[in-house]
């Protein structure tokens, strides 16, 4: 069974899956990375020349392809990943997912300073752009989740451990 990890960016959502990962002696699929890999120039080039509707084309692509691909390993998703219902069914096909969820404050903290990403929502400020963002895809966040942590006020390793007990006490592992 794979482990799935969700949430909008700066929830810890690669730090957790590299931790799970490690623990758990499994595979980390990271799909931004396989993204990337795969158009050949980071990700804030693929929207700048080919627009965000070509970016989620290719998120959905490297969704299918990995969950073909990944056996009880750990995926960490990119933010946008549950815009696309048929994402979720992929990823749910052979996995469970743990929605990884933050404050805005924290989220806020966290990236700040993350050039990683172009806007979504051209002419709002970066504080406006995040809570908009964040008030659309909460409710397929939600929906998508068959765990919810919350690390506002916990240390990555503590999330992870709390998602390998839940994952052990309901045999998913």
């Amino acid at each position: 069974m794979n482990i799935v990890l969700l949430g909008y960016r700066g929830t810890g959502k690669s730090v957790i899956g590299k931790i799970l990962a490690q623990k758990l002696k499994r595979p980390l699929f990271r799909l931004d990375d396989r993204i990337a890999r795969s158009a050949g120039m980071p990700i804030p080039q693929i929207v700048s020349q080919e627009g965000w509707p070509r970016f989620r084309e290719m998120e959905s692509r490297i969704v299918e392809e990995t969950c073909d691909q990944a056996k009880d390993a750990v995926i960490d998703c990119g933010g946008g990943v549950v815009l696309d219902d048929q994402n979720i069914l992929h990823l749910k096909k052979n996995g469970k997912t743990v929605l990884l969820k933050a404050d805005f404050n924290t989220i806020m903290k966290r990236i700040k300073n993350d050039a990683n990403r172009p806007p979504l929502k051209p002419g709002l400020s970066f504080e406006e752009e995040q809570k908009a963002i964040l008030a659309e895809r909460e409710p397929k966040y939600l929906a998508a989740a068959d765990m919810i942590c919350d690390t506002t006020h916990l240390k990555a390793k503590e999330v992870a451990a709390a998602i390998i007990e839940n994952f052990t006490r309901k045999s998913w592992i």
